[in-house]
């Protein structure tokens, strides 16, 4: 979400992305190149959905077990790429680099524990998290 890590030699999947098509947007780029085929799958949680289920725990849930904390809602890389892509206006060709890592094949949460004991935190749809973070970036980027 806003306020994440953009910086490229640290920063996670979404807002790697993010800067790699803001850029390429920017400067015109025909191309943009994407690490592995775009097969691996990931969950997200938008960071106030994150917060919001944080501070419910602290103040209802009462055992030593642990709590997964996600919205159990899978999305392949190549899906997510399409996504950003139309949201940062990026129409040129996605190259997918396979001599890179695709990284974990799948990556999802059981959220059964956390639904029963919290309820459903996940309010942000995936789309509206995914461009409250590209305007975020954008408007960073600019100044």
């Amino acid at each position: 979400g806003p306020g994440d890590n953009f910086d490229p030699a640290s920063s996670h999947v979404i807002p790697a992305l993010i800067r790699k098509i803001h850029e390429a947007v920017r400067t015109g780029a025909s191309t943009l190149e994407v690490w592995g085929d775009g097969s691996a799958s990931r969950e997200f949680l938008y960071v106030e959905d994150a917060a919001d289920a944080i501070v419910t725990a602290a103040e209802r849930y009462d055992s030593p077990d642990p709590l997964n904390i996600g919205n159990s809602d899978e999305i392949s890389i190549r899906t997510l790429v399409q996504k950003l892509c139309d949201i940062g206006g990026f129409t040129g060709e996605v190259l997918w680099d396979v001599s890179k890592p695709n990284g974990q094949p799948r990556r999802c949460l059981d959220m059964t524990r956390a639904y029963a004991a919290l309820g459903n935190f996940a309010q942000t749809t995936f789309d509206d998290g995914l461009k409250a973070t590209f305007d975020w970036w954008t408007a960073q980027a600019s100044h």
